[in-house]
């Protein structure tokens, strides 16, 4: 999966969930990073990190494996597959997207 797929698919979710995370937050793959800023209207999703209170590191197929239900979230942050760096509170608030 490549970057411009991983922002694809973190743009669909933010359209279609927006306003219901509420937050900032960049995602960091291998490929590269997203920024989601879902505190203004429309929904900002850009490939570069900006100041955000957290950041979520995985690999881009363990990204693709939590969107289509191969992976619970709850199992990926437990077994190391996704890590939280900054405000662990802050990230739970994700769960509105998936």
């Amino acid at each position: 999966m490549t970057l411009e797929e991983i922002t694809g698919k973190i743009q669909k979710l933010a359209d279609k969930h927006s306003g219901q995370f509420q937050g900032k937050a960049n995602f960091k793959f291998d490929e590269g990073v997203v920024h989601l800023d879902d505190t203004v209207s429309p929904t900002v999703v850009v490939n570069e990190e900006r100041d955000a209170p957290f950041a979520v590191k995985m690999t881009a197929e363990n990204f693709n494996k939590i969107l289509t239900g191969d992976l619970n979230v709850m199992m990926a942050f437990m077994s190391g597959k996704l890590k939280i760096e900054g405000d662990k509170g802050a990230a739970m608030k994700l769960t509105a997207l998936f």
